[in-house]
């Protein structure tokens, strides 16, 4: 890469600055070219966290500028500071804070606008605190989580609406890929999105996000809503009347898409293994839980969330903010450091996926 690579802090009562460090530290393969958007007390307190009371051996510099990551001394952190320095102590590990969720927040925003600026190669993004990014009051508050953010402000800068600038999360790891239909929603309200529009748009970023990684058209499974899908109107006609017609519409545009399929195999089918490599290379789920728990259950520490649609590319740990081991020095930067693998790919495409 020509230009570095953000990672920005997460909520700093969190695992995400100890993650960061131990990512830095054991792999810094992976972390060069690296810098962090953050705060400085937020990953000091953290590097003593996890090398010891003083931190010497990794000790976290401090630059002025995004093209000043290339100058920072070797085994050193490089950390922008993005947010306004606090005024008072840091909030405690694992407790939801007004004060952490705006620090999370500012390098959220930070990162967002400098990578549409096109200053960065690419967004990872260590986890935030929902809770605490809502008790910060606006304009934090106006975001369900990461994904909500950084389409608001693609939107913002392309001067377009939320509708024109449609994005999809994505949870991939080395042996199943999912892409949802609806995100951060309650399940009521989510069982609403379910129209073959949505399904639809969702099938068309799908192929041309995946099909950018993948340097090919991508095979799409579809999982339908209902169990065993549906079973011929039995447990509901959504996937006679919604999905199915939805399916045949990205079908007519020359996309590879099948199903509805039964939720409760579809995943089976298209996981990937040495031994037996998948049906398909994605699968479109219906909303939140049905996609992420596969994809979580085959191994947290490997998975990867994508954000697909955005202008730039944009990762994240398959994790949250582990409150409960926060501040012990026991978090694990696997998916972190999956989530820098897969940023670095992604952004070395001819074109960034969901750009078009």
């Amino acid at each position: 890469m020509n230009k570095p690579l953000a990672i920005t802090l997460g909520d700093p009562a969190g695992i995400g600055p100890e993650i960061i460090v131990k990512a830095f530290r054991d792999a810094p393969e992976f972390t060069a070219g690296c810098f962090v958007a953050g705060d400085l007390r937020a990953l000091r307190r953290a590097a003593a966290v996890v090398l010891g009371p003083d931190g010497v051996s990794l000790p976290v510099a401090l630059i002025d500028t995004v093209e000043e990551t290339w100058l920072a001394p070797p085994g050193s952190i490089p950390l922008l500071q993005v947010s306004e320095p606090a005024q008072t102590e840091l909030p405690p590990f694992g407790e939801v804070s007004p004060q952490a969720g705006k620090i999370a927040g500012d390098c959220v925003f930070w990162a967002a606008r400098a990578a549409l600026r096109g200053e960065i190669a690419a967004v990872v993004t260590a986890p935030l605190h929902k809770e605490a990014l809502s008790a910060a009051g606006e304009p934090y508050a106006l975001f369900p989580g990461h994904t909500e953010l950084l389409q608001a402000e693609a939107a913002a800068h392309a001067g377009r609406t939320l509708d024109e600038v449609p994005v999809r999360m994505m949870l991939a790891n080395d042996e199943l890929r999912t892409v949802l239909v609806s995100i951060h929603l309650s399940l009521r309200d989510a069982i609403e999105k379910v129209s073959v529009d949505n399904i639809l748009q969702t099938l068309r970023i799908t192929h041309e996000s995946v099909g950018a990684a993948l340097q090919r058209p991508p095979r799409i499974g579809v999982a339908g809503l209902n169990p065993h899908a549906g079973e011929g109107g039995l447990f509901g006609r959504e996937e006679l009347e919604i999905i199915a017609p939805a399916v045949a519409a990205a079908c007519a545009e020359g996309i590879d898409a099948q199903g509805p399929f039964a939720p409760d195999t579809i995943f089976m089918r298209a996981r990937s293994t040495p031994e037996r490599p998948g049906e398909f290379d994605v699968v479109i789920a219906m909303y939140h839980d049905q996609g992420l728990i596969p994809v979580k259950y085959l191994g947290v520490e490997q998975g990867v969330n994508v954000t697909l649609g955005l202008p730039f590319v944009r990762t994240s740990p398959d994790h949250g903010t582990a409150f409960d081991i926060a501040g012990k020095g026991l978090a694990d930067p696997a998916s972190l450091l999956a989530a820098i693998r897969m940023a670095r790919q992604l952004s070395a495409r001819p074109s960034v996926p969901g750009s078009q």
